[in-house]
This record gives C-alpha cells, sequence and structure tokens, in this order.
C-alpha cells in the first residue's frame, strides 16, 4: 500500500512539472520576436486571429511568437497605437507589456488577457464580434463595451464600472468588486429585428 501511494505521488508530481514546464514554454525568449521600435503604447488594436496577452511594465516591450516573420501577419504602431492583425488559421500570439495602456479594441476571433494583474487608472475595452477578454484588473474606472457575439470575464476590483452590452453578449463579473456601476444593454426587440431582416 506505500508504494502504492509512492507511486501515485511520484506521477502526480511529473504532471505537474510538465504542466508547469509547458505554460512556462510559452513565453520562453527563445521563441520570441522582440519588437524594439515599438514605445510609447497607449492604446491596442486587434483583428482577425491573434491571442493577445497584456501586462504593466515600467518600459514597453512588444514579444511576437509563432516565427512572425515567416507569416502573414501585422504588428504596426502609430501614434501611440498598435495595430495587430493576423488572419491565418494559427493563432498569433503576442505579448505586450506597456506603461501607459489606457485602451483596448479586439475584433473578430481574437483574444486578450491579463498577464498578472492590471493597474491602471482609467481603461477602455471594446470587444466585437467573436472576440474574447479575461481581464485581472485593480482600477479606479473602466469602461467596457462588449458587442456582438463577444464575451468577457473579469475579475478584481474598481470604484467605477461603465458597461454597455449588447443582449447578446456574455459578461462574468462576479469576481470583480465594484463601488458603482453604470450598466446599458442595448436591446433589440423580436418585432424591430424581424421588421429589419424583411428589408
Amino acid at each position: 500500500m506505500k508504494t502504492t501511494i509512492l507511486s501515485f505521488f511520484a506521477v502526480v508530481m511529473m504532471v505537474i512539472g510538465l504542466t508547469k514546464t509547458t505554460s512556462a514554454s510559452t513565453f520562453k525568449d527563445d521563441n520570441a520576436t522582440v519588437l524594439n521600435d515599438i514605445s510609447a503604447i497607449n492604446k491596442v488594436e486587434v483583428y482577425g486571429n491573434v491571442e493577445l496577452y497584456v501586462s504593466d511594465a515600467t518600459t514597453d516591450r512588444v514579444k511576437v511568437y509563432n516565427r512572425y516573420y515567416s507569416e502573414s501577419a501585422l504588428v504596426q504602431s502609430k501614434n501611440g497605437v498598435l495595430r495587430i492583425s493576423n488572419y491565418k488559421a494559427e493563432k498569433l500570439v503576442v505579448w505586450v507589456s506597456a506603461n501607459d495602456l489606457r485602451s483596448i479594441s479586439v475584433f473578430d476571433n481574437s483574444s486578450v488577457s491579463s498577464f498578472g494583474k492590471l493597474s491602471k487608472i482609467t481603461l477602455n475595452v471594446d470587444l466585437h464580434d467573436q472576440a474574447a477578454a479575461n481581464l485581472d484588473l485593480d482600477t479606479y474606472a473602466i469602461n467596457l463595451s462588449v458587442k456582438d457575439h463577444a464575451k468577457v470575464e473579469v475579475k478584481g476590483i474598481a470604484e467605477e464600472l461603465n458597461l454597455n452590452r449588447d443582449i447578446q453578449s456574455n459578461v462574468k463579473n462576479d469576481q470583480f468588486a465594484v463601488a458603482h456601476l453604470n450598466e446599458n444593454k442595448a436591446v433589440m426587440s423580436a418585432a424591430i429585428n424581424d421588421e429589419l431582416i424583411g428589408m
């Protein structure tokens, strides 16, 4: 019995070790292309099939995974706006560390996740189409817009949450402590919807 318990424990430890190794290798430096010419990022826009990770940092840094230069993807920065797009079937993984990030807009089948807790005074997040977000926040105010069939899971704390969402959208905020919630649901009645379809 003792040998069986020790064997079981050894197998469990091996599985845990493999799981940690796999998740840690997601952000290994030798698998990434670091874009050094990008700075002063205050807004990120994501299009297509992108898996975006964002984190706080004292200096701005963009790391692109998945053999960036051999894929038909675009990462460009202009006037503080970082635009990332990828329309291949394989997700393009990008990690953005920014000092003054204020706005994130996500479109199509892309997703955004915070890598650690994001601490901001104000953050604007816009989700469209089939986009998804998973954010851990410590902020004074967050302006969250969830359109179409987008979904978001947000946790952490905020003094103020301004939430605009379509009726189809999926917002999970049961682990998000908010002092003031302002919510606006865009509701389209069945009659109006049928009338628009008939036009």
